[in-house]
């Protein structure tokens, strides 16, 4: 998947420029990762979840928060450690001595854009009260369904260095991940314009300092993922979809391929990546782009082929290049 899809001609109430107008406010807080800003642009249009893989000082709090400023969107940070419990994530009844009664307090889950910081430091109960608000988008309390804000977009952290301390996500949270993307070091041209931009006196803290406005709002990205729904798929495409699932599950590394919902998902990303690139239709080399980040959180490996250096994307790899794409 490459950074940067081209700009259509500009024109008045068009959803593909406004949303290229967000990924170019972003840029004023963010310099390189164009691959990690567009999966996340293809995680809003296709309405999933992102998580984000990277070492400690990478941007990936401060691309949140700009996205979020970019578009006019709620954002709200959840540090997640050991002892968070589930009513801090969701929310919890709490007694009002006024009214003599419980009600129920909403958590930072309700917003628009919630980033999970280091979220595989707490622990699974913590991790699975996520679990329906990513894919129902509602909270139950009191059996009460409580319907989150829309859009609702989660962005998890994970540093993948560090495992002292922490607790593996799931199969079950994983899969509810639209999007795995990796955040790596910057090259030395990025990092000297990183550092230029500090010494200048960029203050990460005061993103509007920055220069970054609003330029899309909720209305903008409706209409948008309206126009991504039409993006046709041949027959054709859909198979070679469901073929490359079905080669993940019969791979001799892999112990779990990607299921059902994993080959949905890489039918959403290729219809919002042919979409950014100004197609209104999917071909292979759309599914080839996105199997990556789409299908990689999803395979598990067999022990002992991770002890032989075997990775995820390396399977993935060996995969695209061994099954057949329709012409």
């Amino acid at each position: 998947m490459t950074g940067d899809p081209p700009a259509p001609a500009p024109q008045d109430g068009d959803p593909r420029r406004t949303l290229i107008a967000v990924r170019d406010e972003i840029a004023k807080a963010i310099v390189g990762h164009e691959s990690v800003v567009t999966g996340i642009m293809i995680a809003l249009l296709a309405e999933g979840h992102v998580l984000l893989e990277g070492v400690p000082g990478v941007a990936k709090t401060l691309l949140v928060r700009a996205l979020g400023a970019a578009m006019a969107l709620e954002t709200r940070r959840v540090q997640f450690t050991p002892d968070l419990m589930p009513g801090d994530v969701t929310g919890s009844q709490v007694f009002d001595a006024r009214t003599a009664a419980f009600e129920f307090r909403p958590g930072p889950v309700f917003t628009n854009l919630l980033l999970a910081d280091e979220i595989n430091r707490t622990p699974p109960k913590t991790q699975a009260a996520l679990l329906e608000a990513m894919e129902e988008r509602q909270v139950s309390a009191d059996g009460a369904p409580r319907p989150l804000p829309r859009p609702f977009l989660v962005l998890a952290t994970q540093n993948p260095i560090e495992y002292e301390g922490t607790y593996p996500l799931p199969e079950a949270q994983l899969d509810r991940f639209l999007l795995k993307l990796t955040v790596p070091l910057p090259s030395r041209d990025d990092e000297c314009a990183i550092v230029a931009r500090h010494a200048a006196g960029f203050d990460p803290r005061d993103l509007a300092g920055a220069g970054i406005r609003p330029v899309a709002s909720a209305a903008d990205l409706y209409a948008a993922q309206r126009q991504v729904a039409q993006v046709t798929v041949s027959p054709e495409v859909t198979g070679y979809i469901v073929d490359l699932c079905r080669a993940t599950r019969a791979a001799p590394s892999v112990s779990l391929g990607a299921s059902p919902r994993a080959a949905t998902a890489l039918l959403r990303t290729s219809r919002a990546w042919a979409w950014l690139t100004g197609r209104g239709f999917v071909t292979p080399d759309d599914v080839k782009a996105l199997a990556g980040p789409t299908l990689r959180h999803r395979l598990r490996l067999r022990p002992e082929a991770e002890l032989e250096g075997a990775t995820a994307d390396a399977v993935i790899d060996t995969i695209l290049a061994t099954v057949p794409a329709p012409r």
